[in-house]
């Protein structure tokens, strides 16, 4: 199968000093174990647009997205948005591209010009909510896409299953209430940033999870919550929040998942896509910060995306 390989080179431009663990060190290692898994060649590679504030202003308020216009600074300055996540001269362009690379993901595997595609960008996306950067997220990259899918394409029905080890509580703030947009976190708990395991909207289908959860716990919880009612749900087109530090080599949390956890849930999400979405599949990189570990885990992502045993 053809996956569409989605990048920019500012992504790598973006950075919030040195010894911050989102680094474009992690887009790095991930190119490498690429190239050494043989799976480079079987890539399709684009390079980002950047995102259009008429496509952000769907997912984010025109005021938020006027104070990071604002907030970008000039030559060496660091300006901290939150107190994890700041930016540099590089990286309002960066997050335009990161956001933009989920707009043209949608439009090439809705224009069935590939079936798949995987957003390799930075920043990461999911923490940021409607009205606020968090997180090391600026613009909610997942949800820009989610939205132009539902704007441009009409579709009905679509689902988000953010796998990231921290609870996507940006793209939740976005869609929360939305009918159209079934959104599945799984998450350890209590954990930054602590949202996600009281009520919440009926489109909403959280899983938190203690520490030490390991590969049989985290298939269990997702063959129980999520894998029946998305199969009833039958969404048009999946989206994924692919956050892979929940990997037991990942410092940054305390899961215990292995590459071939998330090639299984890959490959369960894909059997879903087959089934109801034409096999339509949009994946944007999220968190992993273990950057051997990471690389590993994207591998066996795209495996599994692509059909590779």
């Amino acid at each position: 199968m053809s996956l569409a390989f989605i990048g920019h080179p500012l992504c790598r431009a973006h950075r919030m000093g040195p010894h911050h663990p989102e680094c474009p060190e992690r887009l790095d290692a991930i190119a490498d174990r690429l190239i050494a898994a043989g799976l480079d060649s079987l890539l399709t590679h684009y390079e980002a647009p950047a995102a259009t504030e008429a496509q952000l202003a769907r997912v984010h308020d025109p005021d938020y997205i006027r104070e990071i216009f604002d907030a970008a600074p000039e030559g060496d300055e660091l300006r901290w948005l939150d107190g994890d996540t700041a930016m540099n001269a590089h990286s309002l362009p960066a997050a335009l591209r990161a956001a933009g690379a989920a707009v043209l993901g949608v439009d090439l595997v809705m224009s069935n010009r590939h079936q798949v595609a995987f957003a390799c960008v930075r920043p990461p996306g999911h923490h940021a909510e409607r009205r606020r950067a968090m997180g090391f997220c600026i613009f909610n990259n997942v949800a820009v896409g989610a939205a132009h899918a539902l704007a441009v394409y009409g579709l009905e029905r679509i689902a988000i299953i953010d796998f990231d080890v921290h609870h996507g509580n940006g793209t939740q703030d976005i869609f929360a209430g939305d009918e159209r947009v079934r959104f599945c976190s799984s998450f350890q708990h209590p954990f930054y940033p602590g949202s996600g395991a009281g009520n919440n909207a009926s489109n909403i289908l959280n899983i938190p999870l203690p520490r030490g959860t390991d590969g049989p716990q985290f298939r269990k919880a997702v063959e129980t919550h999520w894998l029946g009612l998305l199969d009833e749900f039958a969404p048009q087109m999946i989206l994924i929040s692919a956050g892979f530090d929940g990997h037991a080599e990942d410092e940054m949390a305390q899961f215990n998942l292995r590459e071939s956890d998330y090639a299984w849930i890959t490959r369960e999400l894909q059997y879903l896509a087959g089934k109801h979405a034409q096999g339509r599949i949009l994946s944007c990189l999220e968190g992993g910060y273990h950057l051997n570990a990471l690389g590993r885990a994207v591998s066996a992502h795209l495996d599994a995306l692509i059909g590779q045993p």
